[in-house]
């Protein structure tokens, strides 16, 4: 047991009174020589948050002293919420002026000073700043006569940021600027900065983009350590590595992506076993390339993932790997971590098997390819494929039965239509094109999860350390508050307590087809807690699993990378006793890392999407369309187009009437002539503006 659980022990014990760093050594009986190292044990669990020094220069634990410990959700208009590192508590409002200078995203200390009511949050105060995460922050530049100022493109940032005329750097009004911080914020005064780096005008080609990856902090270079070992790697698999592997190039193996993809991590093959299929699902074998604690580790795990922005991908690996060695292209040996599942014609799989193989993929086909196939027979893609093509009727059939197996249990399927902005060469948005998922689309999806599952379950029962992705079981208040918003379309959720997803995944069912189908999905999604990575396990509520793990994707997600080094230590038998305990420490950070990076990548490509999407409305003002009300606000209202664009319906755009929001009843009413918007009523808009700074659309109604 390390220095640090003792101290947390020592810490717990009910008589435990705080003590002076002096007092814990002499109880610990550190002698002189090792005093200095002790210290800073103490120093380093403050700053983790473990403990804190109060004001007589006493420890004790954080969570003794009913203190929490989490990070900063900011919002525009000043006040902030705490999510707590403790998943199991709810979130607690920061009135502006109790925020203490903590800004969005800084990782903190709050005191309970308020309990909530009712269904209000309790309340808190910043006591201390352990992680400050905003150091250089992209804005807008304006100037005055002997300063300047600095307004974050992040709205969650709720300070302007001052600079003084000497760190302007020669940037001008209306340019996009990094600001590097160099005094926080305090009561009453806003953050100081300096100019570091001049992006280029508002509306110049390319700068909103480069805006966006850098207030994210995405890296579009690798650092050159990792560069250089990324080119040493020998882009052909060898003898020497194929020897000790399970040698399946004969196997009828393929992948299927989307047209644009090149990073192809997983293939499929099929073979029927008397009743029983052999779905076999082949993944990188990344870990062969990528050692553990290597700099192509270190800069994979601080990436967490790759992002997919609308122009462009930021991979978590170089394109050595991600589109090199690791991609199973077509007629090219690859190594793999191969999972082969034998499954009956209900679904179960009833015996698995992962080996260390070698593939040699015999085809790369495309999504839509094998849909026409599949849907209406279109066999133009196919020739010379014979095998390929009765090899998906097996999978098609296969994934049926799948499907059907996942829905006799009660998982929830969003089938949302996706939008694909369609950019010419110079990055124009052209067109907005809706993607419904089809046959080829489906088939993909239910063998990784099938995939994701049984290599979950497995992994539960071996009792080893291991990392879930898990999804919660929603808040009560949450799915009360839905049950009242979808009651204005005559559904309704029987019982809101303890609820099965089965009562969830009815509602999808019951508005399949209909026009409000996507609103009320949107609406169900958004009652939903967030999956997450976790290395204790927990149910998939939306999946209706019991064990689910992310294993498909080490090209692209951090995860599953880490996972396949878990799988193959265990089954070489390596998991000993002290690696176990290693792990144990390591994959906790592992799991929330990965999910902060997670949802980075999601706010990123939102924010491009966002950006692309008023560029491509503004080119439309003026413009009619028909719409559907998505959304009800005490500001107006929000109107989805069929395109799935999204614009505001202020209510200062609304003339006829002073309108206000009801929010008992749910609906928006005028005050002289009554006259009401509920969710889902079809409207006719005009498009009116379009805010390339603020990536938002705004509409107005017409009769």
């Amino acid at each position: 047991m390390g220095i640090k659980q003792n101290i947390i022990d020592f810490m717990d014990e009910k008589l435990y009174k705080p003590m002076l760093k002096e007092e814990l050594a002499i109880q610990f009986g550190i002698d002189m020589r090792e005093m200095d190292s002790f210290y800073k044990v103490l120093d380093e669990m403050e700053k983790e948050g473990i403990i804190i020094k109060t004001r007589n220069d006493r420890y004790g634990l954080v969570h003794k002293m009913n203190l929490i410990v989490g990070r900063i959700e900011g919002n525009e208009k000043g006040f902030a919420f705490l999510i707590p590192e403790d998943k199991t508590r709810e979130d607690i409002f920061i009135p502006a002026e109790e925020l203490n200078g903590a800004i969005h995203g800084d990782r903190v200390i709050v005191r309970i000073v308020k309990k909530g009511l009712q269904d209000r949050k309790d309340e808190g105060e910043v006591i201390r700043i352990l992680e400050r995460v905003n150091e250089t922050i992209v804005g807008t530049f304006e100037s005055s006569k002997n300063f300047g100022f600095v307004i974050p493109d992040d709205s969650r940032i709720a300070y302007d940021v001052f600079v003084p005329k000497n760190h302007i750097n020669g940037a001008k009004d209306n340019q996009k600027v990094v600001v590097e911080i160099t005094r926080w914020p305090e009561k009453r005064r806003n953050p100081e900065g300096k100019i570091i780096e001049v992006l280029g005008y508002v509306g110049e080609k390319g700068v909103d983009i480069l805006s966006i990856i850098k207030q994210y902090k995405l890296c579009e270079e690798f650092p050159e350590k990792v560069q250089q070992q990324a080119s040493r790697i020998n882009q052909k698999v060898t003898e020497e590595e194929i020897k000790n592997r399970v040698d399946l190039r004969d196997l009828n193996t393929f992948t299927i992506d989307g047209a644009d993809a090149k990073d192809l991590d997983d293939a499929v093959s099929i073979e029927k076993k008397g009743e029983n299929y052999n779905l076999g699902v082949h993944i990188a074998d990344v870990s062969h390339y990528v050692p553990e604690r290597s700099p192509l580790d270190k800069e994979a795990f601080k990436r967490g993932n790759s992002v997919y922005l609308v122009d462009r991908v930021i991979p978590m690996l170089p394109k050595e790997l991600s589109n090199g060695i690791c991609s199973l292209n077509p007629n090219e040996d690859r190594l793999t971590l191969s999972v082969f599942m034998e499954i009956d014609k209900s679904g179960n799989v009833v015996n698995h098997e992962v080996v260390e193989g070698v593939i040699r993929s015999k085809a790369r086909l495309i999504y839509d390819d094998v849909s026409d196939l599949l849907e209406y027979g279109k066999d133009e893609a196919f020739k010379n494929l014979d095998d390929i093509v009765g090899d998906l009727r097996l999978m098609e059939e296969l994934a049926n039965i799948l499907r059907q197996k996942r829905e006799r249990r009660g998982s929830i399927d969003f089938d949302f239509p996706e939008a694909r902005m369609i950019l010419d060469e110079n990055g124009i948005p052209v067109d907005i094109v809706k993607e419904d998922r089809r046959i080829a689309n489906s088939i993909i999806e239910e063998f990784m999860l099938v995939c994701n599952e049984t290599i979950a379950e497995y992994m539960y029962w071996s009792e080893m350390p291991f990392l879930y992705r898990i999804h919660e079981e929603p808040d009560t208040e949450k799915i009360e508050s839905f049950n009242r918003l979808i009651h204005n379309f005559g559904y309704f959720i029987k019982g809101s307590q303890d609820i099965h997803p089965k009562e969830l995944q009815r509602i999808t069912k019951e508005v399949k087809g209909k026009k409000e189908e996507t609103l009320i999905n949107t609406l169900l999604l958004r009652s939903l807690k967030k999956a997450r990575y976790s290395s204790e396990p927990d149910i998939h509520f939306g999946l209706a699993a019991k064990y689910y793990t992310h294993y498909t994707a080490p090209i692209r997600r951090y995860p599953d990378l880490q996972i396949h080094r878990i799988i193959k230590a265990f089954y070489k038998g390596k998991l000993t006793s002290k690696e176990q305990e290693r792990l144990e420490a390591v994959l906790p950070k592992v799991a929330d890392h990965t999910s902060i990076t997670e949802r980075t990548a999601e706010e990123a490509e939102r924010a491009v999407m966002d950006l692309k999407v008023a560029e491509y409305m503004s080119k439309r003002i003026g413009n009619v369309y028909e719409g559907i009300v998505s959304s009800l606000t005490h500001f107006g209202m929000y109107v989805q187009l069929e395109n799935t664009v999204e614009g505001l319906v202020h209510f200062s755009n609304m003339l006829d009437d002073y309108y206000y929001f009801d929010d008992e009843n749910y609906y928006i009413i005028g005050e002289n002539t009554k006259k009401k918007y509920k969710l889902g009523d079809v409207v006719k808009i005009k498009v009116i503006k379009a805010d390339l700074v603020n990536r938002t659309v705004d509409f107005m109604l017409v009769s």
